[in-house]
């Protein structure tokens, strides 16, 4: 059985779960904690596993992967339906370009190490840490909104069916609410988040659905 090393909050780990429930296969969770304890994945025991100390961590076999896009597409080559990627190579590539979006322009400047580090290092309050997360969001979110408005059509990020790009969408929509950031400038984002929602597999993978919410 895949192994997913997993944190209920972490929008990376969220997206593979996203996509491990829309193609219906048995996982099995395996919590690690980013904030008890100043975080377990930083343990030497998660290190061995992911040098990187972050999540997701896929096990499949004697396969350990890491960084969620990667895991994402190698769910998707090996369990090709349903497909989280359209079957042309233009759809393909805006749908990446979506994803990538949120994965690498938005993500990164906000995720957990980095608002650690404005805290404990810098010196930021709350506010100034609300601000800086608000401030990326906002930035991201205007250009995804921007390439979304280009199919409104589409139910979902790209035509009629989810694809890795609402996997991203999903958690950073979650995440942006967690920190208060208004959404009402991205009326197809919120459109689409809401479809997603409607679906069976993003409610399982919901962080409110896991084993180790608190």
């Amino acid at each position: 059985m895949l192994i997913l090393h997993t944190y209920f909050r972490s929008s990376a780990a969220y997206r593979v779960r996203i996509a491990l429930e829309l193609k219906g296969l048995a996982y099995q969770s395996v919590p690690v904690h980013l904030v008890r304890g100043g975080g377990e994945q930083h343990s030497a025991a998660f290190a061995a596993l992911n040098p990187a100390e972050l999540v997701p961590v896929l096990v499949d076999g004697p396969v350990t992967l890491t960084q969620s896009m990667a895991i994402m597409e190698y769910l998707d080559e090996l369990h090709p339906a349903p497909a989280l990627l359209p079957p042309d190579a233009a759809g393909r590539a805006r749908v990446r370009a979506i994803a990538q979006t949120i994965a690498c322009e938005i993500h990164p400047l906000n995720n957990l190490r980095v608002l650690q580090r404005l805290e404990g290092t810098l010196g930021a309050d709350a506010q100034a840490k609300s601000a800086w997360y608000a401030h990326w969001v906002a930035q991201g979110f205007k250009v995804v909104e921007s390439m979304l408005s280009e199919a409104a059509d589409g139910r979902y990020c790209h035509g009629d069916t989810p694809t890795l790009a609402d996997c991203c969408l999903v958690p950073q929509i979650y995440n942006a609410g967690r920190f208060g950031v208004a959404l009402d400038a991205y009326p197809h984002l919120c459109r689409v988040g809401e479809a997603c929602m409607g679906l069976e597999a993003f409610q399982r993978a919901a962080p409110g659905a896991q084993a180790d919410a608190a």
